[in-house]
């Protein structure tokens, strides 16, 4: 028997169970599709899908709701697959190993994915259900939101009727939220020759930092360890020859950078002046960033005597140049909405490989005219630079909606339900709605979704009493959209 066969409401926890089994992490999703697609097949629904393995499945209304308009229920297949080092998990062929702590789902050292699996489960649900009330339900279940929204890019909507779009893939039970960010991965490279440099090896780091999501946490000042690095090189630069064999930081460009490592050669007189160099400006980071991000180490590390390439003196003063003046963080704040970031951009991986100096940036911003001036700054410094910027992965924003009637529906039913008002917000990261607004003209969308916590870790957990109270909230804006 299952494990979560005895929660409630026990028809979206059984399919939340069974896409548990399937292997579905991002890049591989064709058994979550195939599932989707003899769901349809087994219950008599309308059903399309597409070689990205796309799946969007269609209920007609039920009686009483013919000449209502049409409802989207979206949510993506794909989950993020990370497990902790004793796991034998298999994640392209076994499934998860769930349990339930209190109030909590849990898988068995791994991640859960009810980011965002549960959307697909509640979805799955209301197509499968023949006793409740609804317009025509279209069931949108995109592919790879995690790693880009190439689902939600490359899906064809034109079978689709609805304007209305109802997101399940927020996790803050109590959020409505109305609006969300457009970005672009832009990636600076910069030319460099190299020369031949003998003398003490020095390793510099900077650590400690908090780091964080580049757009949810970017209004939090926290400290970005490769502008920190960039400061310090041109410090550096002004007492010393500055002979760099490498500097590398962060991973992702989505994630602010917690630590950024400098190799140097110099010549034996200036190893005391890079060591003070140090030292002081651990005590000017200290201080500036003392509430923010109050762990910052910035220690230099004598490594002996060797030989390396390094950069030549015009490369590294254009590296100097680059790292220390290239924007980064918030660019503006909404004049539209209160504590909202409007624009921003993180240097989220820096590193050298053969060509050049790499600095990778995740742009974002509501506004896509403030999101290309942010990419014209890139790419005039670059250019003036001798280098260039590469744009990958653009997606659009999903601007505020004044007049929003599904908003409002929603925002009704939650008070009737809760006894209160729900929090309104709009985010600076990305959803997929932004995506379908832009496919769908005039589309009117609202993102909800049940308490999660750590999610993208080990350590992620799904509230299984929020989960029955977002059901029951969905139901009931399904039930008054007439």
């Amino acid at each position: 028997m299952g494990v979560l066969k005895d929660l409630q409401p026990q028809l979206v926890f059984k399919y939340f169970e069974e896409i548990c089994g399937i292997p579905h992490g991002s890049g591989h999703m064709e058994p979550i599709a195939d599932y989707c697609v003899a769901f349809a097949k087994a219950h008599n629904l309308e059903y399309f899908t597409d070689k990205l393995h796309n799946v969007i499945i269609v209920k007609a209304a039920t009686k009483g709701y013919e000449d209502s308009p049409a409802i989207i229920i979206q949510g993506h297949l794909d989950m993020v697959c990370e497990k902790t080092a004793d796991s034998n998990i298999d994640f392209l062929k076994d499934g998860l190993k769930l349990g339930i702590d209190g109030d909590e789902i849990y898988a068995e050292g791994t991640t859960l994915g009810g980011d965002n699996g549960i959307a697909v489960a509640m979805g799955l649900a209301i197509l499968a259900s023949d006793n409740l009330e609804h317009p025509r339900i279209e069931a949108v279940f995109t592919v790879d939101e995690e790693t880009g929204l190439y689902g939600a890019e490359a899906i064809d909507v034109s079978m689709l009727k609805a304007k209305k779009f109802i997101n399940l893939d927020s996790e803050e039970e109590g959020v409505i939220t109305v609006s969300c960010a457009g970005g672009v991965t832009a990636e600076c490279i910069l030319p460099v020759t190299r020369k031949h440099a003998e003398g003490t090896q020095l390793k510099v780091v900077v650590t400690g930092l908090l780091g964080g999501h580049s757009g949810v946490e970017i209004d939090k000042e926290r400290a970005n360890s490769n502008m920190l690095m960039g400061r310090l090189l041109y410090n550096l630069n002004k007492k010393i020859q500055l002979n760099i064999v490498n500097v590398a930081g962060g991973q992702k460009d989505n994630a602010i950078p917690k630590e950024t490592v400098l190799n140097l050669i110099v010549s034996d007189k200036d190893v005391a002046k890079v060591e003070d160099t140090v030292k002081e400006y651990q005590h000017i980071v200290s201080n500036e960033y003392k509430t923010s991000d109050p762990s910052i180490v910035i220690k230099a590390e004598n490594l002996g005597k060797g030989s390396h390439e390094v950069l030549d003196k015009e490369s590294a003063e254009k590296a100097v140049m680059m790292l220390l003046n290239i924007p980064n963080g918030i660019q503006s704040m909404s004049a539209d909405i209160k504590g909202l970031v409007e624009t921003s951009l993180n240097m989220g991986a820096l590193k050298v490989l053969e060509d050049g100096i790499h600095a990778i940036f995740a742009v974002r911003s509501s506004v896509e005219t403030a999101k290309a001036s942010i990419c014209d700054r890139l790419i005039s410094m670059m250019e003036f630079l001798g280098g260039k910027v590469e744009f990958t992965g653009a997606y659009p924003g999903w601007e505020y909606k004044k007049d929003s009637e599904l908003r409002e529906t929603v925002i009704r039913v939650f008070e009737k339900q809760y006894n209160k008002k729900p929090i309104i917000e709009a985010i600076h990261a990305g959803l997929e709605c932004g995506m379908f607004s832009e496919k769908i003209e005039d589309l009117d969308c609202v993102s909800i979704g049940p308490d999660m916590k750590g999610v993208h870790t080990v350590d992620e957990r799904l509230s299984i009493s929020s989960v029955e109270r977002t059901w029951n909230l969905l139901l009931e804006v399904l039930k008054e959209s007439k």
